[in-house]
Protein backbone atom coordinates (compact mmCIF):
# COMPACT_ATOMS: atom_id res chain seq x y z
CA UNK A 1 0.00 0.00 0.00
CA UNK A 2 2.97 2.06 0.23
CA UNK A 3 3.85 1.66 -2.90
CA UNK A 4 -0.13 2.79 -4.23
CA UNK A 5 0.37 6.00 -2.36
CA UNK A 6 3.59 6.54 -3.82
CA UNK A 7 1.75 6.30 -6.99
CA UNK A 8 -1.36 8.58 -5.93
CA UNK A 9 1.32 11.25 -4.83
CA UNK A 10 3.97 11.25 -7.94
CA UNK A 11 0.83 11.59 -10.05
CA UNK A 12 -1.04 14.68 -8.55
CA UNK A 13 2.84 16.17 -8.29
CA UNK A 14 3.23 15.57 -11.95
CA UNK A 15 0.13 17.06 -12.84
CA UNK A 16 1.95 20.48 -14.20
CA UNK A 17 4.49 18.09 -16.15
CA UNK A 18 2.59 16.08 -18.04
CA UNK A 19 -0.74 16.98 -20.18
CA UNK A 20 -2.63 13.75 -19.76
CA UNK A 21 -3.37 11.14 -17.08
CA UNK A 22 -1.90 8.44 -18.74
CA UNK A 23 1.45 10.18 -19.29
CA UNK A 24 0.95 11.44 -15.49
CA UNK A 25 0.33 7.84 -14.20
CA UNK A 26 3.22 6.78 -16.76
CA UNK A 27 5.53 9.03 -14.61
CA UNK A 28 4.30 8.07 -11.78
CA UNK A 29 5.12 4.47 -12.38
CA UNK A 30 8.21 4.46 -13.72
CA UNK A 31 9.69 6.70 -10.90
CA UNK A 32 8.22 4.67 -8.11
CA UNK A 33 9.16 1.55 -9.83
CA UNK A 34 12.29 2.87 -10.27
CA UNK A 35 12.84 3.97 -6.35
CA UNK A 36 11.44 0.07 -5.79
CA UNK A 37 13.52 -1.82 -7.58
CA UNK A 38 16.79 0.25 -6.51
CA UNK A 39 15.55 -0.21 -3.09
CA UNK A 40 15.44 -4.03 -4.27
CA UNK A 41 19.61 -4.10 -4.77
CA UNK A 42 20.46 -1.28 -2.03
CA UNK A 43 18.58 -3.51 0.54
CA UNK A 44 17.65 -7.24 -0.36
CA UNK A 45 17.57 -8.64 3.04
CA UNK A 46 13.93 -7.03 3.21
CA UNK A 47 12.16 -8.51 0.26
CA UNK A 48 14.33 -11.68 0.72
CA UNK A 49 11.49 -12.74 4.02
CA UNK A 50 8.89 -11.80 1.84
CA UNK A 51 9.97 -15.14 -0.75
CA UNK A 52 8.21 -18.15 -0.04
CA UNK A 53 9.91 -21.30 0.83
CA UNK A 54 8.78 -23.47 -2.94
CA UNK A 55 10.59 -20.60 -4.45
CA UNK A 56 14.43 -21.37 -5.09
CA UNK A 57 17.19 -18.89 -5.65
CA UNK A 58 15.63 -16.27 -3.39
CA UNK A 59 18.76 -13.48 -4.03
CA UNK A 60 19.17 -14.12 -7.47
CA UNK A 61 15.27 -13.35 -7.57
CA UNK A 62 15.28 -10.17 -5.50
CA UNK A 63 17.84 -8.97 -7.80
CA UNK A 64 16.06 -9.96 -10.47
CA UNK A 65 12.57 -8.18 -9.90
CA UNK A 66 14.59 -5.13 -8.99
CA UNK A 67 16.25 -4.80 -12.47
CA UNK A 68 12.85 -5.88 -14.05
CA UNK A 69 11.22 -2.96 -12.07
CA UNK A 70 13.64 -0.65 -12.85
CA UNK A 71 14.14 -1.84 -17.01
CA UNK A 72 10.13 -1.81 -16.94
CA UNK A 73 10.20 2.04 -15.56
CA UNK A 74 12.60 2.31 -18.43
CA UNK A 75 10.35 1.13 -20.84
CA UNK A 76 7.20 3.07 -19.86
CA UNK A 77 9.55 6.38 -20.62
CA UNK A 78 10.03 6.01 -24.46
CA UNK A 79 6.90 5.76 -26.46
CA UNK A 80 9.07 2.93 -28.70
CA UNK A 81 8.82 0.49 -25.71
CA UNK A 82 6.11 1.71 -23.74
CA UNK A 83 3.74 -0.75 -25.22
CA UNK A 84 5.96 -4.39 -24.39
CA UNK A 85 7.32 -2.34 -20.82
CA UNK A 86 3.47 -2.07 -19.48
CA UNK A 87 2.18 -5.42 -20.93
CA UNK A 88 5.41 -6.92 -19.15
CA UNK A 89 4.69 -4.88 -16.01
CA UNK A 90 0.91 -6.15 -16.27
CA UNK A 91 2.55 -9.44 -16.05
CA UNK A 92 5.15 -9.06 -13.27
CA UNK A 93 2.32 -7.83 -11.10
CA UNK A 94 0.91 -10.92 -11.68
CA UNK A 95 3.72 -13.24 -11.14
CA UNK A 96 5.11 -11.51 -7.68
CA UNK A 97 1.20 -12.36 -6.46
CA UNK A 98 2.08 -15.23 -4.65
CA UNK A 99 4.39 -13.47 -2.49
CA UNK A 100 2.00 -10.75 -1.40
CA UNK A 101 -0.23 -14.03 -0.57
CA UNK A 102 2.26 -15.60 1.28
CA UNK A 103 3.14 -12.34 3.30
CA UNK A 104 -0.66 -12.05 4.09
CA UNK A 105 -0.61 -16.13 4.92
CA UNK A 106 2.34 -16.03 7.48
CA UNK A 107 3.05 -12.69 8.46
CA UNK A 108 6.06 -10.76 7.76
CA UNK A 109 8.77 -8.94 10.10
CA UNK A 110 11.13 -6.97 8.22
CA UNK A 111 12.49 -3.74 9.45
CA UNK A 112 11.34 -0.59 7.24
CA UNK A 113 7.87 -2.34 6.47
CA UNK A 114 4.55 -2.27 8.80
CA UNK A 115 4.49 -5.37 11.31
CA UNK A 116 0.54 -5.51 11.31
CA UNK A 117 -0.88 -8.36 9.45
CA UNK A 118 -3.89 -6.13 8.15
CA UNK A 119 -1.89 -4.17 6.00
CA UNK A 120 -0.58 -7.48 3.91
CA UNK A 121 -4.43 -8.22 3.86
CA UNK A 122 -4.92 -4.59 2.72
CA UNK A 123 -2.88 -5.11 0.14
CA UNK A 124 -3.89 -7.75 -2.18
CA UNK A 125 -7.17 -5.89 -3.83
CA UNK A 126 -4.73 -3.27 -4.62
CA UNK A 127 -2.65 -5.85 -7.14
CA UNK A 128 -5.41 -5.34 -9.73
CA UNK A 129 -5.06 -1.97 -9.39
CA UNK A 130 -1.22 -1.99 -10.40
CA UNK A 131 -2.17 -4.38 -13.29
CA UNK A 132 -4.27 -2.00 -14.92
CA UNK A 133 -2.52 0.95 -13.72
CA UNK A 134 0.85 -0.11 -15.78
CA UNK A 135 -1.93 -1.10 -19.03
CA UNK A 136 -3.55 2.12 -18.95
CA UNK A 137 -0.14 4.22 -18.61
CA UNK A 138 1.23 2.31 -21.31
CA UNK A 139 -1.93 3.59 -23.39
CA UNK A 140 -3.09 -0.18 -24.14
CA UNK A 141 -6.34 0.00 -22.12
CA UNK A 142 -8.56 3.12 -21.26
CA UNK A 143 -11.25 1.30 -19.54
CA UNK A 144 -13.02 2.88 -17.68
CA UNK A 145 -12.77 6.22 -19.56
CA UNK A 146 -13.30 4.83 -22.94
CA UNK A 147 -13.46 1.71 -24.32
CA UNK A 148 -12.23 1.39 -27.52
CA UNK A 149 -8.58 2.77 -28.32
CA UNK A 150 -8.16 4.76 -31.37
CA UNK A 151 -6.12 2.72 -34.19
CA UNK A 152 -2.40 3.55 -33.92
CA UNK A 153 -1.35 2.55 -37.39
CA UNK A 154 1.02 4.95 -38.86
CA UNK A 155 -0.72 6.86 -41.66
CA UNK A 156 2.05 5.22 -43.93
CA UNK A 157 1.34 1.83 -43.35
CA UNK A 158 -1.86 1.76 -44.53
CA UNK A 159 -0.93 2.02 -48.16
CA UNK A 160 -3.29 3.07 -51.23
CA UNK A 161 -3.66 6.27 -53.05
CA UNK A 162 -3.79 8.51 -49.60
CA UNK A 163 -0.65 6.94 -47.89
CA UNK A 164 1.20 9.74 -46.15
CA UNK A 165 -2.38 11.84 -46.14
CA UNK A 166 -4.62 10.04 -44.24
CA UNK A 167 -4.79 7.53 -41.00
CA UNK A 168 -6.11 4.30 -40.15
CA UNK A 169 -9.71 6.30 -39.84
CA UNK A 170 -10.15 6.22 -43.52
CA UNK A 171 -9.30 8.77 -46.38
CA UNK A 172 -10.72 12.30 -46.35
CA UNK A 173 -14.41 13.39 -47.13
CA UNK A 174 -14.62 15.25 -50.41
CA UNK A 175 -17.46 17.60 -51.62
CA UNK A 176 -19.73 16.67 -53.70
CA UNK A 177 -19.06 18.10 -57.46
CA UNK A 178 -20.81 20.85 -58.58
CA UNK A 179 -21.58 20.03 -62.14
CA UNK A 180 -24.53 22.08 -62.76
CA UNK A 181 -26.92 20.06 -60.68
CA UNK A 182 -28.44 22.84 -59.25
CA UNK A 183 -27.07 21.97 -55.27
Amino acid sequence: MLFFGLLIALTLLAWPVSPTWPARMRLAMALALFLAGSDHWANPQRYLAMMPPWIPLHLELVLFTGAAEIAGAAGLLWKNTRPLAGLMLAIYFVAVFPANIHNALNGLAVEGLPQAAWYYWARLPFQPLAIWWALFGAELVRWPFRRVLPPRTPARACGGPWAGRWSAAGPPRRRAARRGSGW
